[in-house]
């Protein structure tokens, strides 16, 4: 490997056996990780899993309570809320420049390349009062990317959009937020946000990290039962002495399908119905297209797909059986906060 790619691909930033409190309680608990330059990583877990406060321990706003953070480069983070002052969109991009230090006769053009980057060049002479909850967080992002700092994480970019405006969004995100030069960690709510934007994921529950890798990878070999119920393995049967865990896309109606399933509940999606299935051995979940079997029609069923754990596996994540699956000091800007170099 040679010089340049060892330093396009170096470790900016990690965190071995790191602990974080919020007053006396252990919110994250012995959590290594390590974010690369050239990654795109977010990270996903329920409501209160410590996700926020983890970011802030990375980024030096929290000291951790045990272990410790390595960071190679400046480290900016941005916060949830995308507050903005009220000046127009330009002058709140470049107030952000300001208070990173960069030079005043850079910040201009930088601020509006930012913008460009995240398809918000129109904004530019908007006052932020103005704006819709997307154009805020479309200034908020271009905010963060215009400091251009070696390690960018973002907590839940976007949260609190409709279905429409956060597809927008996130499509033009994709492309803004990957840099050779940055590692940047997300921090996302929905499984699709995850699915679009990241080389690898992080799934952090309980305040602990319980999984990593690949998009894919975890799809298709989750490391426990735990993990596959949160990445949405929402139907179980028991066959035999193992446990088999499903997603919709794993169940099909097929009338020479082997297995016998009564129709429970059937719930009307914009493109077809889920239907919840009773099984003798368990319950399954697919999306049939209409017209679709009614509560309490008989349905042959056949799985393509799945993964399989020890039948004495619970939700607490124990390990599966061996086959995966089936056949200056931290300084506050507007929303940006940074950590200087050592």
């Amino acid at each position: 490997m040679s010089e340049k790619q060892s330093d396009e691909n170096a470790a900016l930033l990690r965190c071995e056996n790191l602990s974080v409190c919020r007053g006396a309680r252990e919110v994250v608990t012995d959590v290594s990780l390590e974010l690369r330059a050239g990654e795109l990583v977010a990270l996903l877990g329920p409501n209160g899993a410590g996700k926020s406060t983890l970011l802030d321990a990375l980024a030096g706003v929290l000291a951790p309570a045990q272990g410790r953070v390595e960071r190679a480069g400046r480290v900016a983070i941005a916060l949830q809320a995308p507050d903005l002052a009220r000046r127009t969109v330009l002058a709140n991009v470049m107030l952000a420049l300001g208070w990173w230090g960069v030079p005043g006769h850079e910040r201009e053009d930088r601020a509006r390349a930012a913008l460009r980057a995240l398809g918000g060049e129109h904004l530019a002479q908007r006052q932020a009062a103005s704006l819709s909850g997307g154009e805020r967080r479309r200034v908020h992002l271009a905010r963060a990317i215009a400091v251009r700092p070696d390690v960018l994480m973002l907590d839940e970019p976007f949260g609190g959009l409709d279905t429409e405006t956060r597809a927008t969004l996130l499509d033009d995100a994709v492309g803004a937020l990957r840099s050779q030069a940055r590692a940047t960690l997300v921090v996302v709510h929905d499984r699709s946000e995850a699915w679009a934007l990241a080389d690898r994921l992080l799934i952090l529950i309980g305040g602990r990290l319980v999984a990593e890798g690949t998009p894919r990878d975890l799809l298709e070999r989750p490391p426990s039962a735990l993990v596959a119920r949160f990445l949405g393995f929402d139907g179980s049967l028991q066959d035999g002495g193992e446990l088999l865990l499903t997603r919709p896309a794993h169940v099909a109606l097929d009338p020479a399908g082997p297995l016998r399933a009564r129709v429970t509940r059937a719930v009307a999606l914009e493109d077809g119905v889920r239907l919840e299935l009773e099984l003798d051995s368990g319950r399954l979940y697919t999306v049939a297209p209409l017209p679709a079997p009614r509560p309490s029609d008989t349905v042959r069923v056949r799985i393509d797909g799945g993964a399989r754990f020890a039948r004495s596996v619970t939700d607490d994540g124990a390990a599966p059986s061996p086959q995966p699956a089936l056949a200056p000091a931290p300084t506050v800007a507007p929303g940006v906060a940074q950590e200087r170099r050592p």
